[in-house]
């Protein structure tokens, strides 16, 4: 029989233990015992063990001073105590030591055989069930490809993509990741072609998901109905992905609720983010304030420096009186943001506090222009790593964690739109004064491939800024990224393989809206 693992077992009455030691040798297990504490350490310094079972109450060295001894030798090697008392002080007592796990006498041959699966072959059989299931969820969502789903329904397939993403990155040894990451670009081509026959219909229908024209009045404003002072976060830039890497930090602190909205075209900050803010599409803003339209390159900074303007008139306009007037927050630089998290309290009898993070969007510019950002962060689970580590060590944590403690409080967190990793570039033929986005464009006479791209000869139609009589848009579909004829192979290698944002993908427009309240 293949070897299982090498296992010590240490009780003062071992003997009484042999049924259990003959249980385990049939079952592959190699099994070597000590009678005290001392005995224990010395094997432990010698030998290689894959676990350990240790008896409470021995003469001589007990068990918790052996498992600490232990600890310090081997501190990954798992130990499980095995005590006659139910104490709960003495429970604690272990779990503080760090035991692995706890068992009360008189044990039985099943509780003692899931302990060695859990410890020794847990890995093997959770990978086992990992790739049997992903199997099965494959070919679900390839047959629900086929069947034309609804925008619900690619929520449903996104959120399934992303939850397969992040369990697989968890079992490396199974070489899941290829295959997932081809039936991502599988769903981003059928999802770009549902996009493009019903995105239009979406912008005069009541029959549509929510978009970002609707988060103010559907999502925020009846989380104002309460009496509880709501904290609107907006993380510029974060996919769904990336936010499940805050999430498992957070479900400590928070009740969490969780639903979804599409974001608008493009999916880029001066559209998506102004449209949340103002409940208005980017059409109607260029006749409210044309001036931010007037320039012709996007730039984020100008072109959402009224975003608290246009909040408070979009509850002027719903009839919703808030005293004290909202707060706007912005933060850009890691200085500002701790000077927000030490003063957060100050806010709290206030109705309504918004706060934009910019750090996701920064840090998904830095990486496509640094080499050393894209090492770190070679794919898309190592940049969801790379997030998560950011938000551990964030001034955004600390300020949940503090507001986390506040009972009257309601945390509210979404994002303006996504990002996707493109690496497939698209040649397009513009005249000198056209956008210079890698995702979206806009110009005259802008030339590319339909099916690299949805072409806008109308800005109307898609209640887009018409910025002049001439101006059309394009806006990439899947994994494409746009590139000029001149120099083109130096610049389709450039930004291949970098995250960007303002085109057609599940990673860009399906967005979560996260309703957060303290547990306390």
């Amino acid at each position: 029989m293949k070897n299982k693992g090498k296992i010590l077992w240490v009780d003062d009455e071992i003997e009484l233990l042999k049924p259990h030691i003959i249980f385990l040798q049939e079952k592959g297990y190699i099994i070597e015992t000590a009678t005290n504490g001392e005995d224990a350490l010395d094997l432990v310094t010698s030998r290689n063990y894959d676990l350990v079972f240790l008896d409470e109450m021995m003469p001589g060295m007990g068990g918790l001073k052996t498992l600490s001894e232990i600890k310090n030798i081997r501190p990954e090697l798992p130990v499980v105590m095995v005590t006659k008392s139910e104490d709960e002080g003495l429970m604690e007592n272990a779990i503080g030591s760090k035991i692995d796990d706890y068992l009360t006498k008189p044990v039985n041959p099943s509780q003692i055989l899931l302990a060695c699966k859990k410890f020794l072959e847990g890995k093997k059989i959770e990978s086992e069930y990992v790739s049997r299931d992903y199997i099965k969820e494959f070919n679900e969502i390839s047959n629900q490809l086929t069947l034309n789903p609804s925008y619900e329904e690619w929520i449903e397939i996104y959120n399934k993509l992303v939850n397969w993403s992040i369990e697989i990155d968890e079992h490396p040894e199974l070489g899941l990741k290829d295959t997932l990451y081809d039936q991502f670009r599988s769903c981003n081509v059928e999802f770009s072609k549902f996009i493009e026959r019903n995105y239009r219909n979406w912008l005069e229908s009541k029959n549509r998901p929510i978009l970002s024209v609707d988060i103010v009045d559907k999502l925020l404003i009846p989380e104002l109905q309460t009496n509880k002072s709501v904290f609107f976060l907006v993380i510029d830039c974060l996919r769904y992905d990336q936010w499940m890497g805050m999430e498992n930090i957070l479900r400590g602190y928070f009740n969490i609720r969780k639903q979804f909205y599409y974001s608008i075209l493009p999916t880029a900050t001066p559209y998506s983010r102004n449209a949340i803010f103002s409940g208005s599409w980017p059409d109607e803003i260029e006749k409210r304030f044309p001036e931010i339209w007037e320039q012709w390159e996007d730039d984020d900074n100008s072109r959402n420096k009224y975003e608290n303007q246009f909040l408070i008139n979009l509850l002027e306009r719903r009839k919703l009186n808030l005293k004290p007037e909202p707060k706007y927050i912005k933060i850009i630089d890691p200085e500002f943001g701790k000077n927000i998290e030490q003063n957060i309290l100050s806010f709290i009898n206030n109705k309504l506090t918004s706060i934009v993070f910019n750090f996701v969007d920064m840090l998904a510019h830095q990486r496509s222009d640094s080499q050393l950002l894209k090492e770190i962060a070679p794919d898309e689970s190592a940049y969801r790593s790379l997030t998560q580590s950011w938000f551990q060590h964030s001034s955004l944590l600390n300020i949940l964690k503090t507001l986390s403690t506040q009972k009257n409080t309601k945390i509210i967190i979404t994002t303006d739109h996504g990002s996707v990793r493109c690496l497939r570039g698209a040649k397009v033929i513009a005249d000198k004064e056209a956008a210079t986005n890698l995702r979206y464009k806009f110009g005259r006479n802008l030339k590319v491939e339909d099916k690299y791209a949805i072409i806008i000869k109308n800005p109307k139609d898609y209640h887009l800024p018409e910025r002049g009589v001439t101006v059309n848009y394009i806006i990439a579909k899947e994994d494409y990224y746009f590139v000029y004829p001149t120099d083109y192979h130096k610049y389709l290698s450039q930004y291949r393989d970098s995250f960007q944002h303002g085109g057609i993908s599940l990673e860009e427009m399906i967005l979560p809206f996260v309703v957060l309240e303290p547990k306390i």
